[in-house]
This record gives structure tokens, sequence and C-alpha cells, in this order.
């Protein structure tokens, strides 16, 4: 077994943005150097408000989007090194919105096959009751594989999604949002899936939330993303209780609450967390 499942060494993505004909273009650095690893069977919790480059990360490391610099190692082994095919047999993603994900002329059970066959994994027969089989794992019933995206709710959608990734069984699951366009009551029974899945299954998950409280759930280590930088990591222990930087505590300290008598969170100076990073 290799020491990470999933290590990203010095990772940058750097945009141009024109300012029109006669200006010259702004460098963006939407990711900028980052580290960090993740051990099999490990989930880490990447959050950050909107806009700090989590997205961006997670197109890189799904092979999406090309790097600046750094490098993405998949169970020891640069992305580079292997074919796509090859990474994507290792390596799948979970995208934030089921309704966008899910290609809506084709029937579910093709939706879930296809990866199969894209692989040229088994003949049709075993194609269909690996799908019958992944379909019973996430609670799809068989009744709904004949049956289009939009025949489906949201939590259904979500499942296919999942089932389409796990058809190929890899052991990483990048989760970007997953949950976010779900409703709460949904979200749930998601989550709770993905954790049961997890451990049958051995998963190894990078889970990218701007949701603290489904993170503080999910996850057994936390990396706080500011501006394109990571600013602190550690356990969830450590991140939600003794966090150390101004603004990981900044942000923990923005969650409204349902504690009435708590009020709304206050507006916090944002001076220091640039100086801190």
């Amino acid at each position: 077994m290799p020491d990470y499942a999933l290590e990203l060494s010095n990772l940058s993505r750097h945009f141009y943005l024109k300012n029109g004909a006669f200006k010259e273009a702004t460098l963006l650095k939407a990711v900028d150097g980052v580290s960090l690893r993740i051990r099999p069977g490990e989930t880490l919790g990447l959050v950050g408000e909107s806009g700090c480059g989590k997205s961006t990360l997670a197109k890189m490391i799904l092979g999406l989007l090309e790097p600046t610099d750094g490098d993405v190692l998949v169970n020891d082994k640069a992305r580079g090194a292997s074919s796509r095919l090859a990474m994507a047999r290792q390596l799948q993603p979970i995208f934030q919105d089921p309704y966008s994900s899910l290609n809506p002329r084709k029937t579910i059970e093709k939706i879930i096959r296809l990866p199969l066959q894209l692989h040229k994994v088994g003949d049709r027969h075993s194609q269909k009751k690996a799908v019958k089989d992944i379909s019973d794992l996430v609670g799809l019933p068989e009744r709904l594989l004949k049956q289009y995206p939009g025949q489906l709710s949201g939590g259904q959608r979500q499942r296919v999604a999942i089932a389409r990734a796990l058809i190929l069984r890899p052991n990483i699951l990048v989760c970007d949002e997953p949950t976010s366009a779900l409703d709460v009551s949904v979200q749930a029974q998601i989550l709770n899936l993905l954790m049961d899945l997890k451990k049958e299954l051995n998963l190894t998950y990078l889970f990218i939330s701007h949701n603290l409280g489904v993170v503080e759930h999910l996850v057994d280590r936390v990396a706080v993303m500011y501006r394109g930088k990571l600013v602190e990591q550690g356990t969830r222990e450590e991140i939600f209780h003794h966090a150390k930087h101004p603004y990981t505590q900044a942000l923990l300290s923005s969650v409204l609450t349902p504690e009435p008598a708590l009020g709304v969170p206050e507006v916090l100076d944002s001076s220091s967390w640039d100086k801190a990073s």
C-alpha cells in the first residue's frame, strides 16, 4: 500500500486577466504553492470562502486543468506518468450539481455503465450486473435504471453520480461541494451514504466544502485555504477547537448558530489575515 493516496507538491495555477487593449494583463494566482498529503482511507476536508481556489485545485487534481507549477501524485505515481484512463481508474469526482453533471438524454443505466464501456471492462452482461450491484449499494431502486435524470429527485440524481463515480471501483473520490445543491434533509442522507461507502469500500476522500458543519461531521483532517494558499492544516479537533491562524478563527466565528441569544456574527477585520499567511 502506498504511503499517501493523494499528494500535492507545491501546486500552483496562475491566470492572466485582460484589462483592455492598452493595459497589461493582471496576474491572478488562483492556487499558489499548495502542498498536502492524504493517507489511504482518510478523509481530508478542504475549506475556505467562495473564490479562494478550492474548485481550481480540484480541477488540477482531476486532470481537467493543467497546473502552472507543481505535481499531483496519485498512489505515489505522478499524473504524467500514467495515462488519463489509468488515472481515472483510481481517482473519480463527485460534482456539486447533480442537475448539470448527468446527461439528460441518457437513461440512468447508460449513465452509470458508460465508464465501463469507455474502459472496456467486461461484456454487456457483466456490465449490466455491475450497474445493478453498484445501484443497490448506493440505494437506487432497480426501477429507476430505465428512467432519465429529469424524472429523478435531486437526492436520487446525486446517488446516480456517486454510482457512476464508483462503478470502476476507484480508491479516491474528490467530492466538490457534493451536497450544497440539495435540500437539507437530503444532504444528511447523502452524507450518511458517503460515510457508509467509505467504510465498506475503504475509500479515501478529498471533501471540498464551505459548510463547516458538514466538514466537522465527516472529515478526519482539515486544510484551510485563503487566497489560493493553505494557511492551516490539522486534525478536526485542532482546527475546530484550537485554530491558530486568524483567518481560520474568523471563518469559524462566522458560522451562524441556532442559539438566538448569540446573535449574528460580527464583521471582522481582515487586515491581519494576509500578514499571518
